[in-house]
């Protein structure tokens, strides 16, 4: 069930409606229920990894809490590390099985293939789970959150079966940590019309985000990707800048339905963006993406492997691994490897030159917060952001490097506004998409300098408050991808 299709918009009034309704005891198991009908929605019979990741990190919990009580350190410490690496171990390996199973064989056959002996594959009908590699992650931290005492183990296995499956994040987070969300779902929850004003809001934003942003720039985006050899290479830099701008609003549209449904619930959900394109460094940049990932492997593998505490060259090592396993984090393709590898290379030079940078500033009297700098910082960000998508949306490593070459042999400029309009988008679409790319912008900057615009809305007297709510509602309606004959189109990241 997509956030972008009616079924939902019939789903969620009736899941809230009851919620409210059923008594405040009752309510999370209502919520348990409707997380696993949501899922299953997609395909039934893998609730069951669910179910199973569920089980597996509920039994570790209580047994990291036997664990605890043996009276001797040295006994105690080696059976709560037993406990974590099983946890991780069968975790892991269902993920591996279902994600990368495949892809490991693939490249084990060319091995093989190079010393001359041939690989029969055996041959699997595996569909990738919708939203494994975040539910998995978002248990595996409560297991290690339980391990280092940052979290009480959850006696009540149902409940916690609904921190796993909560359904506003359970397909692409964010990823949340136990003591956020399994805190909150322990606590009863009374109807705040404050709380449902704010999601409600935040829910429209995303909408708009999916489906006048992101939706509108996927049809340049596939069209331009799809064929690439027979156009110049000018249209392969502006397509993938759209979709470095069509990633953010389809992956922080979702963050914020799933932001705003939990709300609207009485639940808050930890914050996934925070203005990522206005970052002066991919550092920054970093800091501001996909937060609920970025903060989880800083925990759970960057700072176990030793963080920056054990030298300069042991850190950048840290930091290589760290972005290598999150470019296989988001998918089993060595285009997702090379793009984690050149986002860890942009770490590691960035860091590096950061002493000649300041030198340079200080001998050319250079003010970083002048606006002009601002903005080139910004923009330089961007495009390396940008460049590093390329790998990202390309079909295959080959086929990113075939663009790459496409844009260099043939740097071409569009041919006038026809070859423009071709690419996927009317003339009328390319203004809309514009013109939401700058409201897009405009909000960004408010929230960047002003913070949230909830509280000044909330002040304004209740006829411009509705105004401004229709406005936003009639903008996605008449300006939203959809219509006779449309398919709902999913959301980037469910399949990761």
């Amino acid at each position: 069930m997509l956030f972008n299709s009616i079924d939902f918009l019939i789903f969620f009034p009736l899941v809230t409606l009851a919620y409210f309704l059923l008594p405040k005891r009752a309510r999370w198991v209502w919520l348990l229920v409707a997380s696993y009908f949501f899922y299953m929605c997609w395909n039934a019979k893998y609730a069951l990894l669910i179910a199973a990741s569920t089980l597996i990190t509920y039994l570790s919990g209580l047994l990291l809490q036997r664990a605890g009580k043996i009276p001797e350190e040295r006994r105690r410490n080696r059976r709560k590390k037993l406990w974590v690496a099983l946890s991780f171990l069968l975790n892991l390996g269902i993920l591996f099985f279902f994600k990368y199973f495949d892809f490991f064989l693939d490249n084990l056959s060319v091995l093989l293939a190079l010393v001359g002996v041939a690989l029969r594959q055996p041959s699997f009908d595996i569909v990738l789970p919708v939203g494994i590699s975040f539910y998995t992650f978002q248990a595996l931290s409560y297991t290690m959150d339980v391990y280092r005492g940052e979290t009480a183990p959850e006696r009540n296995f149902f409940r916690y079966a609904l921190f796993v499956s909560f359904f506003p994040q359970l397909v692409a987070g964010p990823i949340e940590r136990s003591k956020n969300l399994l805190s909150q779902l322990r606590r009863e929850h009374s109807f705040d019309p404050r709380l449902a004003r704010e999601g409600l809001l935040l829910m429209l934003w995303g909408m708009f985000e999916k489906i006048v942003v992101a939706d509108r720039l996927s049809y340049l985006v596939t069209e331009v990707y799809d064929n690439y050899a027979s156009l110049p290479g000018s249209a392969i830099v502006l397509a993938t800048a759209a979709f470095s701008i069509q990633m953010y609003g389809d992956f922080s549209g979702y963050s914020h339905i799933a932001t705003g449904a939990a709300r609207v619930l009485g639940i808050r959900l930890m914050e996934n963006f925070r203005q990522p394109y206005l970052a002066r460094s991919t550092a920054e940049f970093r800091r501001r993406w996909h937060i609920s990932l970025t903060t989880w492997f800083r925990d759970y593998l960057y700072i176990p492997l030793g963080g920056n505490r054990k030298g300069v060259a042991r850190k950048y090592m840290n930091v290589s691994i760290v972005f290598l396993a999150s470019g296989l984090w988001h998918g089993a393709s060595w285009s997702f490897v090379a793009w984690g590898a050149l986002n860890g290379l942009y770490q590691i030079l960035g860091n590096f030159l950061a002493p000649v940078r300041e030198k340079l500033c200080r001998v050319f009297r250079i003010c970083k917060e002048k606006p002009f700098w601002v903005l080139m910082c910004v923009a330089w960000t961007f495009w390396l952001e940008t460049f590093s998508r390329l790998f990202f949306r390309a079909d295959s490593f080959t086929t990113a490097v075939s663009m790459l070459r496409h844009v260099f042999s043939r740097p071409f400029l569009l041919s006038g506004w026809d070859a423009l309009f071709s690419l996927g988008l009317s003339s009328a679409d390319f203004a809309v998409a514009l013109a939401a790319i700058v409201v897009l912008t405009l909000g960004d900057l408010y929230r960047e300098h002003r913070g949230s615009p909830m509280p000044v809305l909330m002040s304004m007297p209740l006829p411009v408050r509705w105004a401004v709510y229709l406005a936003g509602l009639f903008v996605v309606l008449i300006f939203g991808v959809y219509g006779p004959g449309y398919s709902e189109i999913q959301f980037i990241y469910f399949q990761f």
